[in-house]
C-alpha cells in the first residue's frame, strides 16, 4: 500500500499538482466557488468579496514578511494608493476600470519600492520603523493631495464595466475578484518555484550566507517590495471599486497592522496561510457581531462589556497564536492533514 510520494527528479518534486487526486478535488473546489452566487444571499457574497480582496492584499504582504524576511507596517498606505490612483485614472481622466486596475498595482510597487530602499541598511524593528514612517507619510499626502484624491472628504469611484454591463452587485463583483485572486494564487506559488523566488527564502533563512553565494541582496529586497506592493495596490483598486466611496480613514496603520495580524494567523511564510488567515480575520468581526447581538437580546445589562471585549478579541487572539500556534493555521492544517494521511496507523 502506497504510504507517500516519492520523486525520481527534482521536476516531479516541484510541480504544483503532485497527484491525479489533487488536480480533481482542486477542480471541484474551483467550480463550486463559481457557483456560489448561485445558492448563497448578497450577505455571503459580501463578505466572500470582502475575503477575496484581503487575501490578494495578504499574499503580497506574506511574499515580503513571510518569504523575504522584511516586515512592512506600511501596506495599508500602500492599498491607499493603488485606490487612490484606480479611482482618480478611471473617474477624473475617465479611463476604463481594466487599465486602471493594472497601473494601480504599477505605481503602487514603484512606491513601495522607493521605500523599502531602507531595506538595505535596515532590518527587523528598524525596517519596521521605517515602513511606519511610509504608512504616515502616505497618509499625510492623501489628504493634503486635495484636487487628485478629495482630501478628507474622499472620491466617489464608479463601477466596473465593460461593453455596457456593470458590475455593480455583489454577485457580478463576485466573479472579477475570484479571478484576480486565483491568478494571485497561481503568480504567487509559481514565483517560488524560480530563482527570484528561490532568492527571497535564502535571504530571510541566512542573508550573509546568500550574499556569499552571489545574490544581490538590495536587487532582490527591492523587487520583494515591489511585488508586495503591487499586490496590495491590486487589492486597494477592487477594494475602491466595490465601495464605490473611498476615504483616508480606509487606509490607516489599523489596515496595516490586520494584513500582519492575517499573515501571523494563517501562517508566515504559507500561500495558504495567507488564504486562512484572511478567512478567520474577515469572520471574527462577525461572529463576535451575531454574539453581541444574542447577549442583546438576552442579556441586555451585559450588553456594553460585549462591546468593550469585541475590541480586545483581536489582539487576544494574535498573542494566543503566537504562543500555541506560532507557525499558523496553516501549519495546524498540515498537521491534521498528514494525521489523517496515516490514520489508523501511527507510522
Amino acid at each position: 500500500m502506497p504510504c507517500g510520494l516519492f520523486h525520481s527528479n527534482y521536476e516531479r518534486d516541484e510541480r504544483i499538482f503532485q497527484t491525479t487526486w489533487v488536480k480533481l478535488w482542486l477542480g471541484a473546489f474551483v467550480l463550486v466557488l463559481f457557483a456560489l452566487p448561485f445558492f448563497v444571499g448578497d450577505y455571503i457574497l459580501y463578505n466572500a468579496n470582502i475575503i477575496g480582496i484581503f487575501i490578494i492584499g495578504a499574499l503580497g504582504l506574506n511574499i515580503l514578511t513571510g518569504f523575504t524576511g522584511q516586515i512592512s507596517l506600511g501596506h495599508g498606505a500602500f492599498m491607499g494608493v493603488g485606490a487612490y490612483v484606480s479611482a482618480y485614472i478611471s473617474t477624473t481622466l475617465g479611463m476604463s476600470f481594466w487599465v486602471a486596475l493594472p497601473f494601480s498595482g504599477f505605481f503602487a510597487a514603484a512606491v513601495g519600492m522607493v521605500f523599502g530602499i531602507p531595506s538595505l541598511r535596515l532590518r527587523g524593528l528598524y525596517l519596521a520603523i521605517a515602513t511606519l514612517a511610509a504608512q504616515f507619510i502616505i497618509d499625510f499626502i492623501i489628504i493634503h493631495l486635495r484636487p487628485i484624491t478629495g482630501g478628507s472628504q474622499g472620491l466617489l469611484v464608479d463601477s466596473p464595466s465593460i461593453f455596457g454591463f456593470s458590475f455593480d452587485t455583489d454577485e457580478s463583483y463576485y466573479y472579477i475578484v475570484l479571478v484576480l485572486v486565483i491568478m494571485a494564487i497561481i503568480f504567487a506559488r509559481n514565483l517560488f518555484r524560480t530563482k527570484t523566488g528561490r532568492a527571497f527564502i535564502a535571504i530571510r533563512d541566512r542573508y550573509l550566507s546568500a550574499e556569499m553565494m552571489g545574490i544581490n541582496l538590495f536587487k532582490y529586497r527591492i523587487l520583494s517590495f515591489g511585488i508586495s506592493s503591487f499586490y496590495v495596490g491590486i487589492a486597494g483598486a477592487l477594494w475602491a471599486h466595490y465601495i464605490t466611496v473611498i476615504a483616508p480613514e480606509h487606509f490607516y496603520i489599523n489596515v496595516s497592522i490586520q494584513y500582519l495580524a492575517i499573515i501571523i494567523i494563517g501562517g508566515l511564510g504559507s500561500i495558504l496561510g495567507s488564504i486562512f488567515g484572511t478567512i478567520f480575520m474577515v469572520l471574527l468581526p462577525e461572529v463576535l457581531r451575531l454574539v453581541s447581538e444574542v447577549v442583546k437580546e438576552s442579556l441586555p445589562y451585559f450588553t456594553f462589556l460585549v462591546e468593550a471585549l469585541r475590541e480586545g478579541v483581536f489582539g487576544l487572539v494574535i498573542i494566543i497564536f503566537l504562543i500555541f500556534e506560532p507557525d499558523g493555521l496553516s501549519a495546524r492544517w498540515h498537521t491534521t492533514r498528514s494525521y489523517w494521511k496515516l490514520w489508523p496507523f501511527s507510522y
